[in-house]
Formats: structure tokens, sequence, C-alpha cells
């Protein structure tokens, strides 16, 4: 497979890295605590399928993780065997299908319940019954979907276990601060939570077979919150939570970089302009170059004028406002600059890098809104151990009805 095709635009994807971070995570979580991969938003932009088929084999993962059910018949249909949870709300429309792809639901409203029951039942048969496996969420802070970890909270769940045609599977929670050096509200979530799960235990004699609650940030911060599974986000794809979790735990690898090409150069003159609205003009005579790739890639308008792209090893300034399908940058101290040269815009290129990070603080956003951006017009190219063993071109999507 030739990854030169992709001249135009590209995004590699370190599979070699994916599986470091993974080992990483592995080795500062107790031996009893599984991992669940979170591969929402196509793996955070890096690409879910080629991800989940890289670590499924291990003994160490439980499962994935998704957000809707799209998602998770993504991951069935392309061969992954292991439990899919959507941790979001699924429609009606998709309940069957879920049930007989063995896709696990997230459960938080009672008319779920209802329906999720009816068409259990009308799956089954005499000869097999279906159940519909579950995961009941608890809102201990975050505040968003979730039964409370009350009295209330607890009459869900004796509602839920009521139903033969449901396996209550899993009961987690989310952390709203896990990612803060301020410790408080984490630890009251995550007694908010045990306590919880004590009282069902005690109070409603079922012992829920997996409890979930920590992310990324809380596998990196907080290890009294490993419980049976961690859920695996953000640092699986080697970027960290924020700037305040510990970083002396792993060692984190960025696994996805980001490469364009100049497809023109000229010079211009003191007084010149460059792009749209002239924001951009020249003092002193400039080289330019103009490259490949624009917002329509995802690549952030609000980075005009404030990042640098990467060329022969050096740092060049993106000039003027940066266009739907192209951006100019200044080359002019970039010695043997040519056409047709490639272009780093996320990665490392000689000494200098440029981070995910970087660049979501300098366009007002962070890593994960930066990764999970990163449009279809940009093919996905998977690397390990520095051979091409996967392509995604999202412009080969395309289905006639």
């Amino acid at each position: 497979m030739n990854s030169e095709e992709y001249k135009r635009v590209c995004a590699r994807i370190s599979l070699d890295a994916i599986r470091s971070n993974y080992e990483g995570i592995k080795q500062i979580i107790r031996d009893n605590t599984k991992i669940m991969a979170v591969l929402k938003t196509d793996g955070y932009g890096h690409g879910a399928v080629p991800i989940a088929r890289e670590l499924e084999p291990d003994e160490k993962l439980y499962g994935f993780a998704l957000a809707t059910a799209e998602e998770a018949l993504i991951l069935r249909n392309s061969g992954i065997r292991k439990p899919l949870l959507v941790l979001g709300y699924t429609f009606p429309d998709a309940y069957e299908e879920l049930i007989l792809k063995d896709i696990s639901f997230t459960v938080f409203r009672e008319d779920m319940l209802k329906d999720l029951c009816e068409v259990v039942r009308n799956l089954s048969s005499t000869e097999y019954r279906y159940r519909a496996k579950v995961h009941i969420k608890i809102d201990t802070g975050m505040g968003r979907i979730g039964v409370k970890p009350d009295d209330s909270g607890l009459a869900f769940v004796k509602e839920v276990l009521s139903h033969e045609e449901l396996f209550v599977e899993g009961v987690f929670t989310h952390f709203a601060k896990a990612d803060e050096k301020e410790r408080t509200a984490t630890e009251k979530q995550l007694s908010l939570f045990t306590d919880f799960t004590d009282r069902i235990r005690d109070e409603l004699h079922y012992e829920i077979p997996i409890r979930h609650a920590s992310n990324s940030a809380g596998i990196l911060a907080y290890p009294e919150a490993n419980l049976d599974v961690v859920r695996a986000g953000i640092i699986l794809y080697g970027l960290w939570p924020s700037d305040e979790v510990p970083k002396d735990r792993i060692a984190l690898k960025p696994a996805l970089s980001l490469y364009s090409r100049i497809i023109y150069l000229k010079e211009i003159e003191p007084g010149d302009a460059v792009s749209y609205g002239g924001t951009y003009v020249a003092k002193s005579p400039r080289r330019v170059a103009t490259i490949s790739i624009g917002y329509g890639e995802g690549y952030p308008r609000a980075l005009s004028g404030t990042a640098d792209v990467l060329i022969g090893g050096r740092r060049c300034r993106i000039l003027g406002r940066i266009c739907m399908d192209q951006l100019m940058a200044d080359v002019t101290d970039v010695p043997g600059v040519a056409m047709g040269d490639r272009v780093t815009l996320i990665g490392t290129d000689g000494a200098e890098t440029i981070s995910m990070e970087e660049l979501g603080s300098l366009s007002g956003r962070f890593n994960y809104e930066m990764a999970c951006d990163l449009g279809k017009r940009i093919p996905r190219i998977f690397i390990r151990h520095n051979e091409v063993v996967y392509a995604k071109d999202y412009h080969q999507d395309l289905d006639l009805i």
C-alpha cells in the first residue's frame, strides 16, 4: 500500500504509539481492573476500526465504548467481537439491531426500559430468549445524563432489575473535574458512586458485575477509582486531558501527525497583502508558500496569522486568513524550499514539533476538539513498525441508494 497517493493531505496514525499508550495504561492500573477503550467520534478522529482491531486481542481489554448506536454498529459490522457499550442515549429505532448484535445500552430513562423490554419480547421465541444488556448511568455531579445516587435512583435500579428481559451488566458514572488539581469534587463523586453501588448490593441484593468511573484523567490521578473497568479515552491517543493532571506516571506518545504539500511559491514585495481581507501586509520582501489544506479539512481558521507549520525542519508562520482549501506560510528563511515539499501541520520535523495541544491553545479550542474536528477530506494512513498497514479514504464512503 503506497501512502504517496495521498500527497495533497493525509494524517498518519501510529498504531505503535497507540499500543505504547495502551501498555502504559495497563502498567498504572490495578491487576484486576480491565480497560474499556473509548473510540467515540471515530476514535477521536484517529480511526476507530483499525485501533479496535489493534487492541482487541489483548486480555486486559474489556471492550470498547462508543457514543452512538451507529458508531457501535460500525465496529460490530467490521468484525469486532468484544463487548461494545453505547455511552449515550440510544434512540428506539436502533434497539432491535443492537440487541441482535449483542451491543450494550446505557439506561437512565424509564421509557427506555419499557421500549427495550417490548423489543426483547418481540424478538424472543420458544427456542431462544433474548436479553438486552444494560449499564445504568449514575449522575454523581456531571449534570448531563443519569439517575441520582439517592432513593429515586435506587428505585430506578430496582425497576431495571425487575425485568427479566434486561441483564444489568454494569453501572457507571463520569467525573466532571478529574482533570483539575483540586480533588474535592472528584473525591465526592467517587464516594457518592461507591456508596450507591453498596446500597444496590445491600438493599437490592444484587452485585452488578461491572462498575466503572474513571476517564483518562481519573486513570492518571485517582488510582482508587480503578474499580472493575476504566474508560481510556484521550490518553489512548497520546494526548493529555489537561495541563493539571500528573504527567509522571505514564509516557504518552501522540499517535497522529498531519501533513500537506506546497503547491505554489511566490515572491511578494512590501505593501503586498495575502489572503481574504488583506489582514497580512508584507513589510519587507517575503517568499510565500501556498499549502493545500484549509478549514475544509478541519484545520481551524482561528489559527490564521498565529500558528506555524513545519517545512524543512523550520517553523514557518501562517500568513493572513486560512481559506477553506488552502493556506499561505512564510518560507523566506527555508533554504532550498520547493514546490511539492512536505508540510507538517501536526507532528515533528527535525528538531521542531507542533502538538495538538499547541494548536488547540492557539485556536481557542482544546486538544480533544482539535482531533475530533479533523475532517473527512483527510485520509488516514495507519502505520505499524514503519509500514503502512491500512488506509482509510473517506472519499470512498459514498453509497448510491
